[in-house]
């Protein structure tokens, strides 16, 4: 692997994983910066914590290199994993622990010098919001709070990069709020890898966005890029006085057609092709009522359903 930019604290490439005859992850490529929230999405069995886990160490790769900060991972896996931060799907917590006292157990197993630990212990208690409930047993917190605290216990060492897997799954509304709250302010020094089956969630708070079905990348852009996929390739019309659907299917280099209701459309455009001009004169001449003929926005959803469409991997 080349020399990479120092504000480079994950680059993997060729990140490969199978089991057996099966290839959960296949030549996957995932670079991450510093001050960057990456949204690592799939349906089930894409092989997301089959990546998680190989870029936290927990998995060796059968194929493919990882570096954090530039340190290799296979290489120099202590060093490299004391950059990392991780929280897995189900939180590692020791109920019966005070937060206060888990936090400086985790901080002790980090290394953070003895000199440091109360300051670093009392600084993350104050980000996650957790300083009131220090005294408190992690068994007694509600599932928000100790979400919080496996959040800490992933920051006290004040990594270079966190690792979120489901971080806000089985919480209320305003848990996840809070929760997303964090993860953006984390953001902010950190890199930050999030894993979720909630989409408005990587809208929200996330500044680029990776889709993996059956273990590859389908799509990798910032969020503002991925409301440009499709553009120009998808538009919504409406008409005054709409033909049978089947017309509008019949028109050449349009691949679908969905009904919205009230004479409006949704036209998906074949590849390299843009039909508009030929929409435009077939309402026209048939007396269609053009009323309206615009693109289509695209969300997240639109993408992800439209990448995965084809069932998760078996």
């Amino acid at each position: 692997m080349n020399p990479v930019d120092p504000a480079l604290t994950i680059c993997a490439r060729g990140l490969s994983r199978r089991f057996g005859t099966h290839t959960a992850v296949n030549a996957l490529d995932l670079d991450v910066r510093r001050g960057e929230v990456l949204g690592l999405l799939g349906p089930n069995g894409a092989g997301k914590t089959t990546t998680m886990r190989m870029l936290t160490g927990n998995l060796a790769p059968s194929a493919g290199e990882v570096r954090i900060c530039d340190i290799d991972l296979l290489e120099t896996p202590a060093a490299a994993k004391a950059r990392i931060g991780y929280l897995p799907e189900v939180p590692p917590l020791y109920r019966e622990f005070s937060v206060s006292e888990f936090l400086h157990f985790v901080a002790r197993l980090h290394r953070v010098p003895k000199t440091n630990r109360a300051a670093a212990v009392s600084q993350t208690m104050q980000r996650c919001g957790l300083s009131h409930v220090g005294n408190k047993l992690i068994g007694s917190l509600s599932k928000g709070y100790q979400q919080r605290v496996g959040i800490a216990q992933a920051i006290v060492h004040d990594p270079d990069v966190i690792i979120l897997d489901e971080p806000t799954v089985g919480l209320d509304p305003n848990q996840i709020l809070e929760i997303r709250a964090l993860i953006r302010e984390l953001g902010n020094r950190h890199s930050v890898i999030l894993s979720t089956h909630i989409l408005p969630e990587v809208e929200a708070i996330c500044d680029r966005v990776q889709i993996l079905h059956h273990g590859e990348v389908v799509f990798s852009n910032t969020i503002a890029g991925l409301r440009d996929f499709q553009l120009g390739r998808t538009v919504i019309i409406s008409l005054r006085n709409p033909p049978a659907i089947e017309k509008l299917r019949e028109i050449a280099d349009v691949a679908s057609v969905e009904a919205s209701g009230e004479g409006r459309f949704r036209v998906r455009f074949a590849p390299d092709s843009d039909p508009t001009a030929t929409l435009v004169s077939k309402a026209n001449a048939e007396n269609w009522g053009l009323h309206q003929l615009n693109p289509a926005q695209t969300s997240l959803e639109d993408v992800f359903v439209h990448l995965t469409k084809n069932e998760a991997a078996p």
